[in-house]
């Protein structure tokens, strides 16, 4: 009887200990996929968007609300990328500890851009030095592995704070982290160094981070918001730079209609690919964030060559 009374005291302790680990909610898988490397072997993180859908235009379900008011720690990019989550996270009032990426000091920010043509430093509606604004920042911030490697040491403070006991293990995991997209960061920019004079123009003006961590040479894109359709004066100045420039590819992303971007390669030579900057289809877990990054530079890769 003893046995079995000492047998329900571990267990409801066991529980009760797993109990009191952080329910983290994340908004999009690059970024879940850094939370469970943090998390790894302590608890695991849920997914908010998942499946093919784009933080663009997103309507958040009653359920996915619910996921929010239980969580203790939100991990997400910002106004500028999740205009879905601003209001449900401002209602939660001090429910929950919200780690608003674009806030990171020490983050890797650039302006958000203008579809259209661009120049060779085109930057539109740069804040001035300094200052956070949430609107004015371009979000797919992930897409730089200097940012990933912040955003992953930043969780890992905000996580042992809210459980110290196991704060040791998450910057730990936080470290290996560290190693392995250092070493990601190598890799990538031995793949893209020989196409990073080689002009494109993508669908949507999400690559930007690794644009300039790689030294790539975009011309332009049809839409920053992928949910606003181009004007046809801008499809038509994207079609003239394409020729004047013999612009080598068209790149459009699997969650939208690649219809426009057959259009403005009409009675050109450059070839169509696809990049995904969710990785959409990938394995949900630690091994998202390294395939997705392989992934755009293999795609990258193949068509400029």
């Amino acid at each position: 009887m003893r046995y079995w009374a000492l047998l329900a005291a571990l267990l409801a302790f066991g529980a009760s200990a797993r109990a009191e680990t952080p329910r983290v909610v994340v908004s999009l898988a690059p970024l879940h996929s850094l939370a469970a490397a943090v998390m790894v072997e302590i608890a695991e993180p849920v997914l908010l968007l998942d499946g093919p859908a784009s933080p663009h235009g997103y309507a958040l379900r009653p359920s996915e609300a619910r996921l929010l008011a239980k969580a203790d720690l939100i991990l997400w990019v910002g106004p500028a990328l999740e205009g879905f989550l601003v209001r449900p996270v401002a209602n939660l009032g001090k429910a929950a500890v919200r780690l608003e990426v674009l806030r990171l000091p020490d983050l890797e920010r650039h302006p958000r851009r203008a579809g259209g043509v661009w120049g060779e430093d085109h930057n539109d509606h740069a804040p001035p030095a300094g200052r956070y604004d949430g609107l004015e920042w371009d979000g797919h911030v992930w897409l730089d592995p200097s940012n990933a490697i912040r955003i992953g040491g930043a969780l890992a403070e905000r996580l042992g704070a809210l459980d110290p006991a196991n704060a040791a293990r998450y910057r730990a995991n936080a470290g290996r982290l560290t190693a392995e997209l250092e070493g990601l960061d190598g890799e990538l920019r031995s793949m893209l160094a020989p196409v990073a004079g080689k002009r494109y123009l993508v669908f949507h003006d999400a690559y930007q981070y690794l644009e300039k961590r790689y030294g790539l040479t975009p011309i332009g894109a049809l839409a920053i918001d992928p949910d606003h359709k181009p004007s046809a004066k801008i499809m038509q100045a994207l079609r003239e730079r394409l020729r004047a420039e013999k612009a080598v590819c068209l790149f459009s992303e699997p969650q939208f209609d690649p219809a426009l971007m057959r259009i403005v390669a009409e009675g050109t030579m450059a070839r169509q690919s696809v990049l995904d900057p969710l990785g959409a289809d990938l394995p949900r877990g630690p091994t998202l964030y390294p395939s997705l990054m392989r992934r755009l530079a293999d795609a990258l890769s193949a068509c400029l060559k």
